[in-house]
C-alpha cells in the first residue's frame, strides 16, 4: 500500500535530519521525504500535523516467553504490545523452553513472529546448549538461522576456561556476544541492592561487586580474545566507569540499560512491592544518576525495556519469593520521554538511544528514516499526557508504572510499510 504521512516533524537521529515534512511509503519502503515521487498516488494519507515521526523503536531485550511459557506471554501478545509502544524491531533472549539453542527453535520463533505480523523479531541464540555453561551451541548454524547475537544471560559458565574458548570461537566468526555481568556466588540468595534500604527492610542484598567482579573478568577476556561484546542491563556507577575506561582503550564494547533503572532506585522498595523485584536489582540513587550520565555521554548507546512479562501468581507472593522482572515494552517510549520532560536529554538524543543506537550495535536493518529504508516508523504526540495501563495488551501486567501518567502517546506504528497500530 502507498501511504503518505503529512506534516510530521520527522526526526532521524542517524542522519541528524529534523524537519517538518511529508513522508511517502511504497512497497514497504520509504520512497521519498518531502515532495512525492512522480506518479505517486497514496492509497492512505495520515494527517500527522503536530506529531513526531521517528524511526520505529529498536528494543534489544524483549522476552516473548514462547515457546514454553504460555502463561506469561506469547509471540503474538508481546509483539502486539510492542507495536502499540512504537517498537518495530526487537531482540528476544534465548531463555525459552526449549532454550533457543538450535536452528529449529530459532526458525519456530521467526515463523510465529512472521505470522503475528506486528514487529520484526531478531532472535538471540544461547551461547551454550541449554544454557548449561559447558557445551557450546552451534553458533554458526544459529547465525545462519537468523540469530544476531549470542548470550548466557544470567546463566553462569562452568568455568572461565570454557568462557574463554567460547569467546575465541565467536571472535573467529565475528559473532557478537552479550554479557549480563553478575557473579553468581556474590549474588547468591540476594534480591535487592546491598545498602541501607535492604538492611532496613530485612532483604538479602546483592553487592555492587557482584556486577563489577564479573565485568572485570569479562573485559579481560574480551581484550584477550577480541570478541565483539555488548553488556546488557548495567546497573552500577562503578560498572559504567569500567565500561568507559574500556571504550577509551579501544575495546569493542557497547552497552544498554533497562529503562526502569533510569527511573527507579532501591529507595522505591519501601513498600515491599514485588513489582519492583528485578535482576540485576534496582541500585542506589547515585547509581541511577551515573547511569543517566552514561546515557547522556553515549557511553551507554541504547535504552531497552528488558521486558519480562509474568503471570499474576508469580508476583502475588512476598518480595523475596517473587519472580524478577517488569512488563514494560508497550510503555518504553512514554517512560523514556520523561527524561526529556525532566531536562535530562534532548529529544533527538533520546530517540538515538531508542532507534539508531541499538540498531547499530548488532547491525540490524532498522533505526533510520531515509529513502530506500524499510518503512518502520513511529508517530507520537508529544503534547499529550497518557495514563499507563488504560489499554494494556501484554499478557503480563507486572508493571509498577500502571496507573501513573507519562508524557506523550504513540498514535501510529508502521512496520515494513504496514500500519500495525493506530490509536
Amino acid at each position: 500500500m502507498r501511504i503518505t504521512i503529512q506534516g510530521a516533524r520527522v526526526i532521524d537521529p542517524a542522519s541528524q535530519f529534523d524537519e517538518i515534512t511529508d513522508l511517502h511509503i511504497d512497497a514497504g519502503q520509504i520512497s521519498a521525504l518531502g515532495q512525492a515521487p512522480e506518479g505517486f498516488v497514496a492509497a492512505q494519507t495520515i494527517d500527522a500535523r503536530g506529531l513526531i515521526a521517528c524511526p520505529g523503536l529498536v528494543d534489544l531485550n524483549v522476552s516473548l516467553r514462547e515457546p514454553g511459557f504460555g502463561r506469561k506471554g506469547s509471540i503474538a501478545s508481546e509483539t502486539r504490545a510492542a507495536a502499540v509502544g512504537g517498537v518495530t524491531s526487537l531482540c528476544c533472549p534465548p531463555n525459552s523452553r526449549p532454550v533457543l539453542d538450535t536452528p529449529a527453535v530459532a526458525e519456530l520463533v521467526l515463523d510465529r513472529s512472521e505470522r503475528a505480523a506486528q514487529t520484526r523479531v531478531f532472535p538471540i541464540g544461547a551461547l551454550t546448549k541449554g544454557l548449561d555453561g559447558e557445551h557450546l551451541s552451534e553458533l554458526v548454524a544459529l547465525r545462519d538461522a537468523g540469530c544476531v547475537a549470542f548470550t548466557q544471560g544470567l546463566a553462569p559458565m562452568k568455568s572461565n576456561r570454557i568462557l574463554r574458548r567460547a569467546l575465541e570461537y565467536a571472535a573467529g566468526f565475528d559473532l557478537p556476544v552479550i554479557f549480563t555481568p553478575l557473579d553468581p556466588s556474590l549474588a547468591e540468595g540476594g534480591v535487592a541492592h546491598e545498602g541501607p534500604t535492604a538492611a532496613r527492610l530485612g532483604l538479602v542484598g546483592i553487592p555492587e561487586s557482584a556486577e563489577t567482579v564479573a565485568l572485570a573478568r569479562d573485559l579481560l577476556l574480551i581484550e584477550q580474545t577480541g570478541v565483539r561484546a555488548h553488556f546488557s542491563g548495567l546497573s552500577s556507577a562503578r560498572a559504567v566507569d569500567m565500561l568507559a575506561d574500556a571504550q577509551a582503550r579501544g575495546l569493542p564494547v557497547t552497552a544498554d540499560v533497562a529503562m526502569y533503572q533510569l527511573l527507579l532506585c532501591d529507595e522505591d522498595l519501601d513498600g515491599y512491592s514485588s513489582l519492583l523485584h528485578v535482576m540485576p536489582p534496582l541500585r542506589s540513587s547515585a547509581d541511577r544518576r551515573a547511569l543517566r550520565q552514561a546515557v547522556q555521554a553515549g557511553v551507554i548507546q541504547a535504552i531497552a525495556s528488558h521486558h519480562q512479562p509474568h503471570e499474576s501468581e508469580a508476583k502475588r507472593v512476598p518480595f523475596a519469593a517473587s519472580a524478577p522482572g517488569i512488563s514494560s515494552v508497550e510503555i518504553l517510549l512514554p517512560l523514556a520521554l520523561t527524561m526529556v520532560a525532566d531536562g535530562l536529554l534532548e529529544l533527538p538524543a533520546l530517540l538515538a538511544r531508542l532507534t539508531s543506537g541499538p540498531a547499530s550495535l548488532f547491525g540490524l536493518p532498522a533505526g533510520q528514516i531515509t529513502e530506500g529504508a524499510s518503512a518502520d516508523i513511529t508517530l507520537f504526540n508529544p503534547a499529550v499526557t497518557s495514563e499507563i495501563g488504560q489499554h494494556w495488551l501484554s499478557k503480563g501486567a507486572n508493571c509498577p508504572f500502571i496507573g501513573q501518567s507519562a508524557p506523550g502517546a504513540v498514535t501510529h506504528t508502521l512496520c515494513q510499510g504496514r500500519l500495525v497500530y493506530q490509536a
